[in-house]
Formats: C-alpha cells, sequence, structure tokens
C-alpha cells in the first residue's frame, strides 16, 4: 500500500473503541440522528468473529473511536491504462469521437504496457487511500496489446492480493470487430481469472447491435461469464442496445444478475416515464446498471433505477488518463456527488447514500436495525474520522485505516 499506510496485524486479533452505528433517533417520523457507540470486535480468519461491548481495558488494537464502516468498491474502473504516477496531462481536443482515442491507443500501448505493472499498483495505492479493497476493472482485449495487459494487470494483482482484490472484465476497446478482436476475446473468455465479456458500443463502433451482441451472449453462455457492456450512445441505437441485452438476459436466465451496462448514458435523456418503464423493464430482467455520474451536463435517474430494484454501481471509470482527467479514485466523493446531484440533505438520506461506495451494503438499514457488522462477515472495513455515515459521505471524512479479509493497515 502507499507509503502513508503501515500494516498492523493479520490472522486472529481484537480491536477495541470501534465506533459502530446502533441506530436512528427520530422527531416525529423523521430521522434526526444516527446513534452510535463503542464496541470491541474479534477478527478470525478473515472474518468477523464477534462484536461485543466496549472494553478500553482490552489487550486490542485501538481504533481510537473511529467509525467503522464497509470498505469501499469501485464497480467501473480502468487499472491497466492509468496515466497516473506519469507527468500531468490535460486531453487533448484533437481526439473527440471513442474512433479517435482508438487510433491514440494503437499508437501509445506498446510504450504504456512496459510500466503498466507499476502504474496500475500506484492507481490501487491511490484507490486504498481513500478506503477502496475492491474493484471489478476492465482490461485491454484488442490487437496492439494482445493478452499483455491482462498478464500485467494480474501481476500487479498478485502484488497487492493481501490488501486489494479485482474482478476482471475483459474489454475490446478497439471494437469485437472494427480491429478483428474477436479471436483475442475467445481466448481471453476461456481464462479462469476473468469474470465478465465487455463490449463497446456495438453500433457506432462495429456496425451491429445484433451481431456483436449475439457473439458477447454466446460467449459469456459458453464460458459461464457475467457480460458488462460500455454503452455509451444515446438515442435509438443506445436504447436498442440495453432491450437487446434485456430481451437476451430473460431468454437466458443464467445471465440474469450477471448482466450489467456501463455508463448507459441514453438513460440520461429519457423522459420521467420512459426513464420508470426501462427501470421496470431492467429490474425484471436483473440487468444492472454501472454507471459513473454526472455526464457531460446529463444526470443519469439514478432514484428512479433504485426505486423499481435495479442493480446500480458506481464506479470512478477513469482517474487521470487519457480518456478523462476528473476521476479522483475516492468512492466516499462519488457518494457525495450523487447525494448533490439529487439532493439527498437530510440524516437519513445521507446515511443511505453511502451505499454507493459501499455496493448495496449499509450498517442500518431503513428501519434504524443494525445489520452489519454481523458474526460471519467478511473483514473488508474501513476506519473513518466520522460520527456517523451521514456525516461521513457529506463531508467526505479522512479514512484512517483499511482492512482486506482481516489484513489491517492504518495511516501513518
Amino acid at each position: 500500500m502507499q507509503s502513508s499506510y503501515q500494516f498492523i496485524a493479520k490472522g486472529n486479533y481484537s480491536l477495541k473503541n470501534i465506533r459502530l452505528e446502533t441506530g436512528f433517533e427520530y422527531d416525529d417520523e423523521d430521522v434526526i440522528r444516527t446513534k452510535t457507540d463503542l464496541f470491541c470486535i474479534e477478527i478470525e480468519d478473515g472474518k468477523i468473529k464477534l462484536v461485543k461491548s466496549n472494553n478500553p481495558d482490552l489487550e486490542a488494537i485501538d481504533a481510537k473511536g473511529k467509525l467503522m464502516l464497509p470498505a469501499f468498491k469501485d464497480m467501473h474502473i480502468h487499472l491497466d491504462k492509468t496515466l497516473y504516477g506519469l507527468p500531468w496531462q490535460a486531453l487533448s481536443p484533437k481526439r473527440r469521437t471513442v474512433k479517435d482515442m482508438i487510433a491514440y491507443e494503437q499508437e501509445i500501448i506498446p510504450k504504456l504496457l512496459k510500466t503498466s505493472v507499476e502504474r496500475a499498483e500506484q492507481l490501487i495505492d491511490l484507490l486504498q487511500s481513500y478506503g477502496t479493497n475492491f474493484a471489478r476493472t476492465h482490461f485491454n482485449i484488442d490487437p496492439t496489446s494482445g493478452l499483455k495487459s491482462l498478464e500485467n494487470l494480474e501481476k500487479a494483482l498478485e502484488n497487492k492480493k493481501d490488501s486489494f482484490k479485482a474482478e476482471l472484465v475483459a474489454f475490446p476497446q478497439h471494437g469485437v470487430y472494427y480491429t478483428k478482436s474477436a479471436p483475442l476475446m475467445e481466448e481471453a473468455a476461456k481464462l479462469k481469472n476473468v469474470n465478465f465479456i465487455g463490449g463497446l458500443d456495438p453500433l457506432s463502433i462495429d456496425g451491429s447491435i445484433e451481431k456483436v451482441l449475439d457473439f458477447t451472449v454466446q460467449l459469456a453462455l459458453d464460458n459461464k461469464k457475467g457480460i458488462d457492456i460500455h454503452l455509451h450512445e444515446s438515442g435509438e441505437s443506445g436504447m436498442k442496445t440495453i432491450n437487446y441485452l434485456i430481451d437476451k438476459a430473460i431468454e437466458n436466465p443464467e445471465l440474469q444478475g450477471k448482466t450489467f451496462v456501463s455508463h448507459a448514458f441514453a438513460l440520461a435523456y429519457l423522459n420521467t416515464k420512459e426513464a420508470e418503464e426501462i427501470a421496470q423493464k431492467l429490474s425484471a430482467a436483473k440487468v444492472g446498471i454501472a454507471s459513473s455520474v454526472p455526464f457531460r451536463g446529463k444526470v443519469m435517474p439514478i432514484p428512479t433505477l433504485k426505486k423499481y430494484g435495479v442493480n446500480v454501481l458506481i464506479g470512478n471509470d477513469n482517474v487521470q488518463d487519457y480518456w478523462s482527467t476528473f476521476g479522483s479514485g475516492n468512492m466516499l466523493q462519488k457518494a457525495n456527488l450523487i447525494a448533490e446531484l439529487y439532493g439527498y440533505e437530510s440524516e437519513f438520506e445521507l446515511s443511505r447514500a453511502l451505499e454507493f461506495a459501499t455496493q448495496n451494503i449499509l450498517p442500518l438499514n431503513n428501519k434504524g436495525e443494525q445489520q452489519w457488522p454481523k458474526t460471519g462477515d467478511e473483514a473488508n472495513v474501513v476506519l473513518v474520522d466520522a460520527s456517523c455515515s451521514a456525516e461521513a459521505v457529506s463531508r467526505i471524512s479522512h479514512v484512517e485505516g483499511l482492512m482486506n479479509k482481516g489484513n489491517l493497515f492504518w495511516k501513518k
């Protein structure tokens, strides 16, 4: 991890003076405060063994009253091709389309691959410094890089295995057929470490929604993988692609809960009725959305998607690379941005917004009942300088410690 962290403990140990949320305080029906108390936590074999009343005299690691929250997850990022760690570089006004960027990648990837292991590790360090211990990362599959992006990414992840874990998406960044990446995708799909089959704007890049999605779906079915498609297209082609994936998930129940549309910016252009109709269809087919926020002045209908039970995942996407310079690596900042965009201002609403950083895990349920942590939960936590979840989201509070499967690291 970054030099700002130091390794504290692993295996079996205890912590004291851990702050946990215990319930809500109400004024009539309104939540006005989140109640907390101090506890001791026992860790064993990477799991939470026991949560018990605090004993300040116990011989244990002192958490000093820091708030314990579920560790954060970045569910859409590209660890394999960051410029993080290199000199500052803003975007070029000459590269405006995805095909412009494909041509640029074909030019620079051979050079970037020479240092991609080290830069991926530096980006992982950045994510961890903000409390993230898990990511869904896309990696390029294209004729320029072959499988080298994957190989280098796996080296970086192996070097960080004690503190970080990722699931991998084989991403044909240069199109499936536009640059003849189909054979490479077939090769990548057979690999055990690859979890999802990706895709990119099938109509504008490859000229056919049906041909590309049929290939992607069959590849996923044949290799028992999930699907995660990049879809920047808006309008008719964007909605047709989303509906086509919904139909495929309904036809193939084994894809339900494992199929995602990343970005899905077409949804940002819908009116309220249209957004509700597609949200119901996505929910029924168990097709999720992996979104980034905001999008060039447009706001995704995230509250509507959540209302109808769509699984909405959030990520940083690009962190200081040649596609975008705005990703910070901070998932708590993403939750804060969502709260601001959608007007989540009350204690209750801010506490619920934490789910966009933790990906749907919250210490308290909507009734204020404690639901995390429980005995047997994975010991993946952050220790934050905040009094409660609402404050952590609103103030983007400082992360003091990170635990990954029981391995504890603390800021120096």
